[in-house]
């Protein structure tokens, strides 16, 4: 791994949660319905749906950077491994998110998505912390 897969999926996740923005706007704007889907806005299905996109994304952009930081200081950093696959496991909130608003799936993928996300930008942070020197 060691980073080159996190650019390569944070891109591919970050695009397809695009394109899930469009299904949104359709929801919201030309979708039959669409005046029960605005006026749920802050709740349930519209407001879980709106959730995974942020995440979606924002996961997308996290694994982008840190693949781009893990790559790039590869050779002074240590645990690059395990902290880019924590990273990509990350992706799975946004994806249990969605699992549980089509599916009706338990949170469980939510949590350890989640989990891993954070664990991943703490240890990066703690590896820069613990790096003697940035200069090549």
């Amino acid at each position: 791994m060691n980073g080159k897969n996190n650019i390569a999926i944070g891109f591919l996740t970050m695009g397809l949660f695009m394109a899930y923005g469009f299904l949104l706007i359709y929801l919201r704007d030309f979708a039959p319905g669409k005046e029960e889907w605005v006026n749920s806005y802050s709740i349930g299905k519209h407001f879980e749906s709106r959730l995974a996109h942020v995440h979606g994304n924002l996961f997308a952009f996290l694994n982008i950077l840190i693949g781009y930081f893990l790559l790039h200081f590869r050779d002074k950093l240590q645990n690059v491994k395990a902290i880019s696959w924590l990273a990509l496991t990350g992706l799975l909130m946004p994806i249990g998110i969605l699992t549980e608003v089509y599916f009706g799936l338990p949170p469980a993928l939510v949590l350890i998505g989640a989990i891993a996300m954070t664990a991943s930008v703490i240890w990066l942070g703690v590896a820069f912390l613990k790096m003697k020197s940035i200069t090549q």
